[in-house]
């Protein structure tokens, strides 16, 4: 069993703290925030222990500790949890720079530890059926695609949007992740990317309680649109932007030689993925028996499936057998630069070609998923 700490307690916590009793091999023991009201608060609501942040860092019963902090923090947080010797999971992005995401992995290195990363949701029953399909030539070899994350931003439901529309977070930093992750696990690394970028608002103004009417600053591009080519020679689309009221495109579409794939929203671990031949119909793919495709989550207009915290339980499983984890920092640091270099490459007009490269994280079928499961 290891022993799971929290530093971090705002929104996101409580997924975790709600998701992780899901999983085999987790115990979330305590919970620590730089505002110790909020840390005793969700410590009270889930009947953990709350701790200072040092408190947490060298408490000996917690093994891997779990980066909740906002995108400018995880580096210097990530780096402070492996210098107490501890295992890291963060949050996405896991750092807003390569010099940052290398020097955690010289320190990690260094030290024997491991750190993950979401985002997890390719895990998702939905995104393994799509790799699976992939793989065995469902569209033949993947030509194109395209990938739209749009909406108008997230001022108008979080209480404290702010670091959204700052350095470090906008719709590619903040939910590019997904979209990136999950295209690298289907097709493979990315070898460049070329982009344009704008930020058409200076200012928001918040709409969600208990800030309503407070104008905040924009410091960020909002409006992104970037072509990525794939070491596979595959060339996507993809489109984040939070000046969008309404559009009708699809989530994610993947061409191939013999075919086109429609995949579901990669922020979510379930939903419909379809697949039409050369004939142009389309048939729904069944995800068969993944348990990480079960719905579980029934406050949405559809029900979802929400199994955030399966790449911490990956990595747990992983230390215990001695194998690589899903979630890995190649993957993470990957991502973060393909998410820089198209935010690069909007800033200069210029194509940039890619520093970094990774190998695809092993599939997770349904008897492995189940494994980690209670």
């Amino acid at each position: 069993m290891q022993g799971i700490g929290i530093i971090g307690c705002g929104n996101i916590s409580s997924a975790y703290l709600r998701l992780a009793p899901l999983f085999k091999g987790l115990e979330i023991r305590a919970v620590a925030d730089i505002n110790t009201d909020t840390a005793r608060a969700r410590a009270t609501e889930f009947d953990v222990r709350a701790e200072t942040v040092d408190g947490l860092l060298n408490a000996p019963d917690i093994d891997i500790i779990v980066n909740l902090t906002i995108p400018n923090a995880h580096f210097m947080v990530t780096r402070e949890i492996l210098r107490a010797g501890k295992h890291a999971y963060c949050e996405k992005p896991i750092v807003l720079s390569l010099a940052e995401g290398e020097e955690l992995r010289a320190l990690a290195t260094a030290q024997n530890l491991r750190i993950g990363s979401a985002p997890d949701t390719f895990l998702g029953g939905a995104h393994q059926a799509a790799r699976a399909a992939i793989d065995a030539g469902a569209i033949g070899r993947v030509i194109s695609g395209t990938a739209h994350v749009m909406s108008h931003g997230l001022e108008h439901w979080h209480p404290n949007p702010d670091f959204f529309f700052l350095p470090g977070a906008g719709p590619m930093l903040d939910i590019g992740p997904y979209y990136v992750t999950n295209l690298v696990q289907l097709i493979g690394p990315v070898k460049k990317v070329a982009a344009l970028t704008s930020t058409p608002q200076t200012t928001r103004t918040i709409l969600s309680e208990p800030r309503r009417g407070e104008l905040i600053p924009v410091k960020t591009p909002t409006n992104i649109h970037a072509l990525l080519e794939f070491h596979s020679g595959a060339t996507i689309t993809l489109s984040t932007s939070w000046d969008v009221w309404a559009h009708r495109h699809g989530n994610m579409e993947l061409y191939g030689a013999d075919g086109t794939m429609f995949l579901p929203d990669p922020n979510w671990f379930s939903g419909t993925v379809e697949v039409a031949g050369k004939d142009g119909q389309a048939h729904v793919l069944e995800p068969g028996d993944h348990p990480f495709g079960v719905p579980n989550q029934h406050d949405q207009a559809t029900p979802k499936a929400n199994y955030r915290t399966a790449g911490l339980a990956d990595m747990a499983a992983a230390l215990n057998e001695g194998r690589a984890h899903r979630c890995s920092l190649d993957l993470a640091i990957h991502a973060v630069d393909v998410m820089t270099s198209v935010l690069k490459s909007g800033e200069t007009g210029e194509m940039v070609t890619l520093s970094t490269t990774c190998t695809r994280p092993d599939p997770l079928p349904a008897d492995a998923a189940r494994a980690l499961l209670k």
